[in-house]
């Protein structure tokens, strides 16, 4: 069992928890157990279904060869590189340069790309964050980023469900187990988006600086994907992505840059030190 299977494990044993803590908060043992029924159907299409979710959020389109010829030549040439199957190819609408690699495992593996990213690439450029979006794949940690970032969500609609309870005085119980009343809710609506940052921080960082490496490896260009991160970079900053906070940690550059509080606990690692390291690989050469 590798750490990712681990990990993956842990995240969805803490849903399972948060969701029963705050349930039974909210209801006593009758908020307790449909939080529990809750919890396992959310388990449930984490895992099969959280890839599918996150495309669709984006409204992303499946592509062909003929539709993208470009973007199959670069993807097919690195995962045969790589050993890796072919992964579907999906291209969202969005002037924002970005992309993502979600999916359960190599073999049921998707890759992302905005239409600003391949406006604002060259060939190069765009081989590098294929690249980089392949080593998740290679690294199996996009269903880490997948899981967490149906965790996130989840954990940020139990915060709407506290706000409204405390709103509406839903948060009374059926028995006498519940004393805490507006207090619990109040500290459900507190907790659960701090719970929801720590679940995104928990898989983003050190796994970036990781799939640089191995993307500059796989493609043999590391200052081509220097390059594209600062060009993102800049992409991100001037036209930021109307993106879902829970799943800003899945793309190669936070798409929240620039305009969002979330930035202070920003999933990503410093670009600048990214493209350090990658201009060292190469001048280490």
């Amino acid at each position: 069992m590798n750490l990712n299977t681990i990990k993956t494990a842990l995240l969805l044993g803490l849903l399972t928890v948060l969701f029963i803590f705050i349930g039974g908060l909210l209801g006593g043992r009758t908020g307790m157990m449909i939080a529990f029924i809750f919890a396992l159907g959310m388990n449930f299409f984490s895992y099969w279904f959280s890839d599918k979710i996150v495309l669709s959020l984006y409204r992303a389109k499946q592509v062909t060869e003929s539709e993208a010829p470009r973007l199959y030549a670069i993807v097919r040439r690195l995962t045969q590189k790589a050993g890796l199957p072919m992964p579907k190819i999906y291209i969202i609408q969005s002037p924002t340069p970005n992309a993502f690699a979600t999916g359960r495992n190599p073999s049921h593996a998707a890759v992302a790309v905005t239409t600003g990213i391949l406006e604002l690439l060259d060939e190069d450029e765009l081989e590098g964050v294929i690249g980089h979006e392949l080593a998740h794949i290679y690294g199996r940690d996009i269903l880490i980023s997948t899981i967490a970032a149906s965790i996130a969500g989840a954990v940020m609609m139990l915060a709407d469900w506290a706000r409204w309870a405390f709103i509406f005085g839903g948060f009374r119980s059926d028995d006498d187990d519940n004393p805490v009343g507006a207090f619990a809710a109040l500290i459900a609506m507190i907790i659960a988006p701090i719970a929801a940052l720590l679940i995104q921080m928990a898989v983003s960082r050190s796994r970036e600086y990781l799939a640089d490496e191995r993307g500059a490896k796989l493609t043999g260009k590391p200052l081509a994907l220097a390059n594209a991160l600062r060009k993102i970079a800049y992409g991100v900053q001037a036209a930021p992505m109307d993106a879902n906070p829970a799943t800003a940690h899945m793309f190669i550059m936070n798409p929240l840059s620039g305009r969002n509080i979330l930035n202070l606990f920003s999933t990503h690692p410093p670009v600048e030190e990214r493209i350090k390291r990658l201009e060292q690989m190469a001048y280490a050469r």
